[in-house]
């Protein structure tokens, strides 16, 4: 079986969580939820999952254990927790805005706010889902820094950024590190059907390349049939 586009990124997003081990995976929206729950049964099975899931969905509708806001700000705060996020921009350093577009005092949109990210961001291991990469997402200067990027942690110092861990990016176009220059966005793999033109095409900034930059590959058939029988 081949895989499609889609499936690679799921697979992408499921192995961000793969040698985690025991800790509390978030993952914001439909996309990331799928690949927590693909990595928990066939990659980590340590992997904590919170918010629940509809019976309809998990048919053995299994009730694990409670966790309420203490226990989870008690996890976070530990470093416990690896959160996957999308972002509206994204600059080099992996500085994200959900906030607003436009400027601050009188924004042309605007969006949730920064929630929890700059939290997230300076607490635990963070990465982000972006499922459309252009330009409009990846710029060169973020209107409001809501998640905290790489330089701006580098700034404040060893006792503040003790748990400052952004991990990855995963677009429908490849996965980034932060192995560039200064701890900036590197491209490590790219789709096998995507042109490394047209990811620069989609970059609002100059976007560093892995000297081993890799085609994402195809879940093994045993995750194939998962994703479109039982996913």
């Amino acid at each position: 079986m081949t895989a499609t586009a889609e499936e690679r990124c799921l697979w992408a997003l499921a192995q961000l969580f793969a040698d985690d081990g025991e800790i509390l995976a978030s993952p914001m929206g439909p996309e990331p939820q799928k690949a927590a729950r693909l990595c928990r049964r066939f990659l980590n099975p340590d992997l904590m999952l919170s918010d629940g899931v509809a019976h309809l969905i998990d048919g053995a509708g299994a009730i694990e254990g409670p966790m309420n806001y203490a226990r989870v700000f008690e996890t976070l705060w530990n470093g416990k927790r690896h959160v996957l996020m999308g972002a509206s921009q994204l600059d080099r350093f992996g500085n994200q805005n959900i906030s607003c577009i436009g400027p601050h005092p009188q924004p042309k949109v605007q969006l949730l706010g920064v929630r929890g990210a700059p939290g997230n961001t300076m607490n635990h291991r963070t990465s982000y889902w972006v499922p459309k990469h252009s330009t409009r997402v990846f710029v060169d200067t973020v209107d409001v820094v809501s998640g905290v990027g790489t330089n701006h942690a580098e700034a404040l110092g060893p006792a503040n950024r003790r748990f400052f861990d952004l991990y990855r990016v995963v677009t429908n176009l490849g996965v980034l590190d932060f192995g560039g220059p200064q701890k900036s966005l590197r491209l490590v793999q790219i789709q096998g059907e995507t042109d490394l033109a047209f990811v620069h095409e989609q970059t609002g900034f100059e976007l560093v390349v892995s000297d081993q930059l890799a085609v994402m590959p195809d879940p093994p058939a045993e995750i194939l049939h998962w994703l479109r029988r039982e996913a």
